[in-house]
């Protein structure tokens, strides 16, 4: 039998400052338990209000980048601005000329704003396109490049690079700092999605149902796997299974070293986009419906619908996901267990926007067709 340790000339006064100390230290590792806790976590089932707005009658259907501090906007005839998260004042504003083509990205040092301008976008000659880094503190033009047509989608800013598909079938490659072009791939069909990157590749949609996996250093395709409908969501990777949306309305898991079908399944319309969660992959569908998907079979755990459709991706955290349904004047949460709704969020108009929901530090922030709204828990009571 092992024996314990006894201190013979241990007084009862020393025992008990010890046992203060021990409760001490029992007490202070709770506190800093709990301080750990990060405070800017956004719990979307828990009551929001809205702590700032910003107005304007010039919001776009594209989605707001947004660094820990700043929120840019891209707002109609080219004006990109820049808001302070905290309070929703301006920083600054710069026109970029004609009209944003695509969602702007913001990495450490820049803002990259895709435009177009010439030709209108519903015509059959293409616009001429333009590719610019603005500062993050002051909106000056880094550097610009001009190009054979625009942009379309979302940009991707990688760590060397920023990726980019465009409306006359090509796929770049832009060297961030200078905008130099390290590669560009030509396909017979359009691009308007949104890419996503995985280890050394690539993954970017088309108009016509492709999905492309591309080298990121050198654009030289791995592979690629054809769908019936337009690719225009995100795409989600999830250990080691690329899952997408298609516009034939199927939810696609591809192995992602080979493209080799994993499975389907198939919604009521046009799946606009899927995302990775905790407990599977929410995917969004214009025929109203949210399908919450196992992850490694795409068996249905439950879907839920909506009272508009739903054509931008939600925001999620660990107690639910924020849609922001069409023609609607509420953004919705979801609980991710069972899909009941457990939130809403009122944005005071009929959404009309397409633009995706974001979240910022603690806020979520909500495109509306006047301006944006960013909703925060309530101060706490003194």
């Amino acid at each position: 039998m092992k024996a314990t340790p006894v201190l013979l000339n241990e007084s009862p006064l020393i025992r008990k400052s010890k046992t203060v100390y021990c409760l001490w230290l029992i007490l202070l590792a709770t506190f800093q338990l709990g301080a750990s806790v990060p405070q800017n976590q956004i719990a979307l089932s828990q009551p929001l209000t809205v702590r700032w707005r910003y107005e304007s009658d010039r919001t776009s259907n594209f989605t707001p980048a947004a660094d820990a501090t700043t929120v840019y906007l891209p707002l109609s005839e080219g004006l990109l601005v820049a808001l302070n998260a905290s309070d929703g004042q301006l920083r600054w504003k710069a026109d970029v000329g004609g009209n944003l083509s695509a969602s702007p990205v913001v990495d450490d040092r820049s803002v990259y704003a895709a435009g177009r301008y010439g030709a209108a976008a519903n015509e059959q000659r293409q616009a001429n396109g333009t590719l610019r880094a603005l500062s993050k503190t002051t909106g000056v033009t880094v550097w610009m490049r001009t190009l054979q047509a625009r942009l379309s989608g979302s940009l991707l800013v990688g760590e060397n690079a920023l990726f980019a598909g465009g409306a006359d079938g090509n796929v770049y490659a832009f060297d961030k700092r200078t905008g130099l072009t390290l590669w560009t791939n030509h396909y017979a069909e359009a691009f308007s999605s949104q890419p996503a990157a995985a280890g050394h590749l690539l993954y970017i949609g088309s108009e016509q149902g492709s999905l492309f996996a591309l080298d990121q250093a050198t654009g030289k395709a791995a592979w690629h796997f054809q769908t019936r409908g337009p690719i225009q969501g995100p795409i989600a990777i999830v250990n080691g299974t690329v899952c997408f949306g298609s516009g034939d309305g199927y939810v696609y898991a591809l192995r992602e070293s080979s493209s080799k079908l994993l499975w389907r399944r198939r919604t009521g319309a046009a799946v606009q986009s899927v995302v990775s969660v905790e407990n599977g992959l929410l995917a969004a569908s214009l025929d109203n419906f949210v399908y919450l998907l196992s992850a490694n079979r795409g068996s249905l755990i439950w879907r839920r619908l909506l009272p508009g459709r739903i054509s931008a991706r939600p925001i999620t955290a660990p107690d639910g996901a924020l849609f922001t349904p069409l023609s609607t004047d509420s953004a919705i949460v979801l609980g991710l267990r069972d899909g009941k709704p457990v939130n809403t969020l009122s944005i005071g108009e009929e959404n009309s926007s397409s633009a995706a929901p974001i979240a910022v530090s603690d806020l979520v922030i909500v495109t509306t067709p006047h301006g944006l709204l960013a909703f925060a828990r309530p101060p706490a009571k003194p």
